[in-house]
């Protein structure tokens, strides 16, 4: 089976790839666009069992199209205007390229956003009154990508030097490098080398550069916190932190941000509000209220690492 129809059958097997015929179902159709991260799986599932809450079932009431660019920002806009081109009622964009994506697709299908800094990147007026056709979730992930780089000393009996791997595609990848650089002055931990990659070939690369300059541990941008860099990081024996709780799942170290199956279920409240007649100007965007920290103990085992009892007990979740 190919790559892209595995992840459709995990998905639910609802959606086409990418325009395959689909059979006519009475009822509102929803989007998805999926930068194909670790997350897409419970992101699918949690949409799913959110909207069955609201009444809406799918093949009686509702379909969905989920479209994944496998990693590959590029493909967003094309996948967008597919979404655009089916004339869903509502397109729903998982992180922050794929709703810029959305965005310059359509002015006028309402779109949910779980994003980081939607006011900083154009995508709403305000969090308080969007103000267009974008609505949703902010991950304000200020603040929390230079915890990866706290919770790596804490962990790391040790540790001098961390690395930072950046995503050029995704426009947070210059605040994610600044953030992880200030927090690791400002707790004497050098970050280098600061990597920024251009495609997902180059994470291989990237990685291998890390562990040559003698870094102890990664902190990865959550855009590129897939399972190919999870299995990259193990292979080359590199810890590795992020803020996506999928990325953990995976087989990285740990994870510390936003409540993920949580703020998933908060989405579908977004999309069935919307379903029903809501506003996406008048439906103030939302934050995340929940956060935690996701430790995998197989992870670190297979690293060789002891992780402190007294950092085990800080964790929300441990994976054995």
């Amino acid at each position: 089976m190919r790559r892209r129809e595995f992840i459709i059958t995990l998905l639910g097997g609802a959606a086409a790839w990418p325009l395959a015929a689909h059979a006519q179902q009475e009822g509102r159709r929803v989007g998805a666009l999926i930068l194909g991260n670790a997350d897409a799986l419970s992101f699918g599932a949690a949409l799913r069992e959110g909207l069955r809450k609201s009444g809406y079932v799918e093949g009686q009431n509702i379909q969905y199209e989920f479209r994944s660019a496998d990693g590959n920002i590029a493909l967003l806009s094309k996948l967008a205007a597919e979404l655009v081109a089916l004339k869903v009622d509502v397109i729903v964009a998982l992180y922050t390229p794929c709703s810029l994506a959305a965005k310059e697709a359509t002015r006028e299908i309402p779109i949910v956003t779980v994003s980081g800094d939607p006011v900083g990147f154009g995508l709403v007026a305000s969090l308080a009154r969007p103000g267009g056709n974008i609505t949703g979730i902010s991950m304000n992930p200020s603040g929390l990508v230079g915890k990866g780089v706290e919770l790596l000393r804490d962990a790391l009996a040790g540790v001098r030097r961390v690395a930072a791997l950046g995503n050029a595609a995704d426009p947070y990848s210059k605040p994610f490098i600044e953030e992880v650089r200030f927090v690791g002055k400002s707790i004497g931990i050098e970050i280098a080398p600061e990597i920024i990659v251009r495609a997902p070939d180059e994470i291989d690369a990237a990685f291998a550069a890390m562990k040559k300059e003698g870094a102890s541990g990664v902190v990865v941008q959550g855009s590129l916190a897939s399972k190919n860099a999870a299995e990259l990081a193990l292979e080359h024996l590199l810890p590795a932190a992020t803020i996506a709780r999928s990325f953990t799942e995976a087989g990285a170290l740990m994870s510390y941000g936003p409540d993920a199956p949580d703020m998933f279920r908060r989405t579908a409240d977004f999309v069935a509000r919307i379903l029903e007649g809501g506003k996406p100007a008048d439906l103030p965007v939302e934050q995340p209220t929940k956060f935690e920290l996701v430790i995998n103990l197989k992870t670190a085992k297979v690293l060789g690492l002891t992780i402190p009892e007294s950092f085990l007990l800080r964790a929300n979740e441990v994976i054995e």
